[in-house]
């Protein structure tokens, strides 16, 4: 189902939850790849949310309920340095797998994870991708 109006404009309802609760901009960016890619694709749904899921993820990265624009454009993870459709490689979930720990323990920090200090940059990856579900999960109820 197209994510956008005729006129262009993002269909709120349509969209993940986590992407209502974020900015326009990264709104717009899921919207207009996810259509793009269903018109490429012959109407294959899933795909189409995959291409979404990922021209999204080179400009933002999941914070708990919501998506934030990064410091620097770029893939967030093993599986998003692939690229395509065999992509290979763990997926980070939203998480910018690819930061600094400096960045990551600010994420943690933000999210009240405890123990992060102790967190290696796997770990620290690891504890914010559960916290992001448990964040999503709660602002859904």
């Amino acid at each position: 189902m197209p994510k956008t109006t005729a006129r262009g404009d993002v269909k709120k309802s349509e969209l993940p939850s986590t992407l209502k609760r974020s900015e326009e901009k990264a709104q717009r960016t899921f919207a207009e790849a996810h259509d793009a890619a269903l018109d490429q694709y012959d109407g294959d749904e899933q795909r189409a949310h995959r291409v979404a899921y990922a021209a999204l993820k080179h400009s933002y990265e999941k914070v708990g309920d919501h998506w934030e624009a990064k410091a620097r454009r770029g893939p967030s993870d093993e599986r998003a340095e692939q690229r395509g459709p065999d992509a290979r490689g763990e997926t980070a979930e939203g998480v910018d797998a690819n930061a600094s720990k400096d960045h990551l323990l600010d994420i943690a920090r933000r999210l009240e994870v405890t123990g992060r200090s102790r967190m290696t940059k796997d770990e620290l990856v690891e504890a914010i991708k559960k916290r992001n579900r448990q964040e999503a999960a709660r602002a859904r109820k």
